[in-house]
């Protein structure tokens, strides 16, 4: 059989699987995120039905999807909203690092790693999944709430810090010496502070240059900007989620609405594509044996996260229920967690960084859609319905 005419047939048939997927996930009111990564799993390597031809344009799609589900998240909010919620966001994002970061470097001690595989572990506690968050808040109907904005601000941090560890991480696992890494760093830094000085001082004047009578020429420009800045921003290893996130930011207005409503769809099928490939690139076989030390590593940070994202939230003023959604929604780690476990085990740091990696990910990337609901749930509001509102200690902006 041809190769294109496998890909389109595995594809096609992926894509239905998918849809049934996702109709049962709204049947049952939960999130379809778990299902498509069982999916990907399935088809994967050692999977039941591995893919033969398809494997490619999933991990061009999935790129695809983490950049249009960022660049969404983005046209919700305004450039004074970000930088409004950045200031009285700092000190939680601060918070979030050292309470995140610390266990991974801790686990990976007590295994006697070195000192970059130490680094490598942390930055893979520390970072949630801003893809896989995105399309929990919008699946769950809480663009809305009081407390988005604040997900979103600790979300955008750790976007940003990103695109300072990162090139500290590979300095560190190449070797490279103290003139070299500070270059790297200096780079990543210009690129970050570039692209968002354009977008808040003159995110009027894009918006206007951007065809809003046309759909099609609108949709066509958007979607272009937002990869084109995304891999030029990958290019100088900045975050490609960084560079979406901030052409979103910088499109304001009707012009904003309106491209939310034309890529939509778009963001809809490819971040399908996105849990899929995650759960694509994963082999059954290599989990087992770090089962246990990813699913203790799992828990633990778990939790962390759920007691710092409630605590960014309690400085807000948030009520209780609020910051119960705020904490349980940062759970998930994703695609940040992969990429730094697979810098550093391309470079030869510790093999056991990638299994441990992908299963602690795995679980964070099941669960935190679940645990996200739980407040919701009549029990758990119940229980904090008497829970007092604690006044913000820095001011609040809202949506």
């Amino acid at each position: 059989m041809h190769e294109t005419t496998q890909l389109l047939i595995e594809v096609g048939a992926l894509l239905l699987v998918l849809s049934v997927l996702g109709r049962v996930a709204a049947r049952f009111g939960f999130s379809a995120i778990p299902l498509y990564l069982l999916a990907g799993l399935a088809v994967g390597e050692g999977g039941l039905l591995p893919l033969q031809a398809s494997e490619e344009f999933f991990e061009v799609g999935s790129q695809i999807g983490v950049i249009l589900l960022l660049a969404m998240l983005g046209l919700e909010y305004s450039a004074d909203e970000l930088m409004a919620n950045l200031k009285t966001s700092r000190v939680s994002g601060i918070l979030d690092g050292v309470f995140n970061a610390l266990p991974g470097a801790l686990f990976a001690i007590l295994l006697g790693w070195e000192p970059a595989a130490v680094v490598a572990l942390a930055g893979v506690t520390w970072v949630s999944s801003s893809g896989v968050i995105a399309k929990v808040i919008r699946d769950l109907g809480r663009l809305g709430n009081r407390e988005t904005p604040v997900i979103l601000s600790i979300l955008v941090m750790e976007d940003l810090a990103m695109a300072f560890y990162l090139p500290v991480l590979s300095a560190l696992v190449i070797g490279a010496g103290l003139l070299q890494g500070s270059i790297t760093v200096a780079i990543a830094v210009a690129v970050v502070v570039t692209i968002l000085y354009v977008a808040l001082r003159h995110g009027r004047f894009l918006s206007r240059l951007l065809p809003q009578k046309n759909a099609e020429a609108l949709l066509l420009g958007v979607v272009g900007l937002t990869m084109l800045v995304a891999g030029l921003a990958e290019a100088v290893n900045v975050s490609a989620a960084v560079g979406a996130f901030l052409v979103g930011i910088a499109i304001s207005g009707p012009v904003a609405h309106q491209s939310a409503q034309l890529i939509t769809p778009l963001r809809d099928l490819f971040a399908a594509v996105f849990f899929v490939f995650f759960g694509i690139s994963t082999s059954p076989a290599d989990i087992i044996p770090v089962l246990l030390p990813a699913f203790a590593l799992a828990v633990l940070t778990i939790g962390t996260k759920t007691f710092s994202g409630y605590r960014a939230a309690k400085r807000a003023g948030i009520a209780a229920p609020g910051r119960w959604r705020t904490g349980l929604a940062l759970t998930p780690r994703g695609e940040f967690s992969i990429v730094i476990a697979g810098l550093a085990v391309g470079a030869g740091i510790e093999p056991m960084l990638a299994p441990l990696a992908t299963a602690y990910v795995l679980m964070t990337i099941i669960a935190g859609p679940l645990l996200a609901r739980v407040p919701d749930t009549a029990w758990f509001k119940a229980r904090v319905r008497k829970t007092p509102v604690s006044p913000p200690t820095t001011p609040v902006t809202t949506v």
